[in-house]
C-alpha cells in the first residue's frame, strides 16, 4: 500500500519514524551492552533473540526485563533500587562504546527515506531510545541528513505509547493530523499513533516484544518501508 493511499492520493507533509526494529535493526549492539552488564553483575548473559523480545520501551525498561529475564517484569521493590541504577548504569557505559558498531539499517529504507524528502515530505525520529544515543546512531549509518528533527524517550517528559512525542513533532514540523503518518514496529508505535489521531503504519520484520503486529490496529502492514513508495 502507497502512503498516498491514506491520503487522498496525496504524499503525506510529515512522516514520523521510530527507529530501532523500523529504519535500523539495533538489536545486536543493545544486546552486546545486555550481556556486558549482566556479566559485570555476574550474571548469564541473555542474547541476541531474548533482547529483541526485550527492546521498544526505552533503556529503562530494557534493564529491568534483562534483570528479570523476561519481558513480563513486576515493578521493582525498594531493596531492588539500588541494583537497577548500577545496572542501567554499567549499560549506558557500554552502549554508549558499541552503539551503531553491529547495527544495519533496514532493506527499503534508504529508498523510502528519499522519495518521501524528494516529495517535500518533512521527517522525523521519534522513538523511546534515550535521546543521547539517537543522534549519534543517525549518523554512524548516514541517516541523520534525512530528518529535520529527532526526539528521543526522555527529550519530553513522556514516551511512546502516550501520543506527546508525535503531537510535538508534528507540531514542530508544521504538520497536522491530517497529513501526518507514524510508522514503526510494535504496539508502543500504533498505539500512540491511535491516541494522536493520525494514521500508522507497522512494519512485520520489527521487534514488538516478540509478538505479531497483525492485530494492533494499524492502517497499513507492510514487509518493507519500500512498499510504501
Amino acid at each position: 500500500m502507497s502512503l498516498k493511499g491514506l491520503f487522498n492520493a496525496r504524499w503525506p507533509g510529515v512522516a514520523l519514524f521510530d527507529l530501532d526494529g523500523t529504519l535500523v535493526d539495533s538489536a545486536p549492539d543493545l544486546a552486546a551492552a545486555v550481556d556486558q552488564m549482566l556479566e559485570h553483575l555476574g550474571r548469564t548473559p541473555a542474547g541476541i533473540d531474548k533482547v529483541r523480545d526485550w527492546v521498544g520501551n526505552g533503556a529503562a525498561v530494557l534493564v529491568r526485563r534483562a534483570l528479570a529475564g523476561k519481558t513480563d517484569w513486576e515493578p521493582a521493590q525498594p531493596k531492588d533500587d539500588a541494583l537497577f541504577k548500577d545496572a542501567l548504569a554499567i549499560f549506558f557505559h557500554h552502549y554508549g562504546r558499541l552503539n551503531g558498531q553491529y547495527s544495519r539499517v533496514y532493506p527499503g529504507v534508504e529508498a523510502c527515506l528519499a522519495h518521501l524528502k524528494n516529495s517535500g515530505c518533512r521527517l522525523a525520529v521519534v522513538t523511546n531510545k534515550p535521546e543521547q544515543f539517537v543522534a549519534p546512531l543517525l549518523k554512524q549509518l548516514d541517516l541523520d541528513h534525512w530528518f529535520d528533527l529527532s526526539i528521543g524517550g526522555d527529550t519530553l517528559p513522556v514516551k511512546k505509547p502516550d501520543p506527546g512525542p508525535l503531537l510535538h513533532a508534528m507540531e514542530q514540523l508544521g504538520g497536522t493530523r491530517g497529513t501526518t503518518v507514524m510508522v514503526g514496529d510494535s504496539a508502543a508505535d500504533v498505539n500512540a499513533a491511535i491516541a494522536a489521531g493520525i494514521p500508522c503504519v507497522a512494519v512485520r520484520y520489527g521487534y514488538n516484544f516478540g509478538g505479531s503486529v497483525e492485530t494492533l490496529g494499524a492502517d497499513a502492514i507492510v514487509d518493507s518501508l519500500a512498499e510504501l513508495l
